[in-house]
């Protein structure tokens, strides 16, 4: 047997972990991210009611509580039973009335918008997406024209990460392997883009050392946070220093605390009327095939 032993390979990023946003109202966001698309509120940490931090499979969505935030672009997710998400959305549509709340529906995924604007996509498990049934599978951002190769080789030659460019029916993009079955997306486009407003993405990273000298040396650190995590904002070209996007990453080493810890993930169709005993939880993964 021959086998691709460069599929294998992950890059140095390892793990998308989590993507955080400002919420000015808790209670709408349990509305849509809980009741809606039947997430699940971590039962251990960030239980009070200025921060909500929410499961999906592996990774999170962070909801602290503040001025409202939105991802420019789209967080895709891996959710199962599509008529079952359909029917709990249309439940919560009277709740969120009056907000940027929506759902579009296509062949391949639906679109839910939250309260106050980040576009949700939520796809069906598939090969596509690995072996998983519940996951944040990617996040996709917009970019200004031009700044897909400049991307690829940033994150290539400064982060250390398994990158690429390509080319869709809407243009040409940067793909960045952040995990196992994980991406990041930066698509451009001639759009105007919305001013960055402070939100972030939090990535995990094996060689957590060298990248940071490298940020450092180019002025881009812009959060020293502990010993095991620092911050930086920019994507700048390697070549020519020029900056091409603005997204701030959460570093973390493997040696952080929180990594790989488990998260609950609640069977949404499990309730109290129609109760199965043994049936509380979703496992996010799927058998290999």
């Amino acid at each position: 047997m021959i086998y691709d032993r460069t599929a294998e390979s992950l890059g140095n990023i390892v793990h998308l972990e989590h993507v955080n946003t400002r919420v000015p109202d808790q209670r709408l966001a349990t509305l849509f991210y809980v009741s809606g698309l039947g997430l699940t509120r971590d039962p251990y940490l960030m239980t009070g009611i200025d921060n909500m931090w929410i499961n999906v499979g592996r990774s999170q969505f962070h909801l602290p509580t503040g001025a409202p935030q939105r991802v420019r672009g789209v967080t895709g997710l891996v959710i199962p039973d599509r008529a079952a998400l359909l029917a709990r959305l249309s439940r919560v549509a009277d709740a969120l009335a009056g907000t940027a709340f929506a759902v579009h529906e296509s062949a391949t995924y639906i679109e839910a918008v939250s309260p106050w604007g980040n576009r949700i996509r939520c796809h069906e498990p598939g090969p596509a997406f690995g072996p998983v049934q519940l996951a944040m599978a990617y996040v996709l951002f917009f970019v200004p024209r031009g700044a897909a190769a400049g991307i690829v080789r940033f994150y290539r030659e400064i982060i250390g990460a398994a990158a690429e460019t390509g080319h869709d029916a809407e243009g040409d993009f940067a793909e960045i392997r952040a995990g196992a079955d994980q991406t990041l997306r930066f698509h451009e486009t001639d759009r105007p883009l919305e001013p960055f407003d402070g939100h972030h993405i939090q990535i995990y990273i094996n060689d957590f050392g060298t990248p940071h000298r490298v940020l450092r040396e180019r002025g881009l650190i812009t959060e020293e946070s502990d010993q095991h995590q620092y911050r930086f904002e920019t994507l700048i070209d390697p070549q020519s220093a020029a900056p091409l996007f603005v997204i701030e990453h959460e570093v973390r080493s493997l040696r952080h605390p929180l990594y790989a810890r488990a998260l609950v993930n609640r069977n949404p169709a499990q309730t109290n009327l129609r109760y199965a005993p043994g049936r509380d939880a979703l496992p996010w993964s799927l058998p290999l095939a």
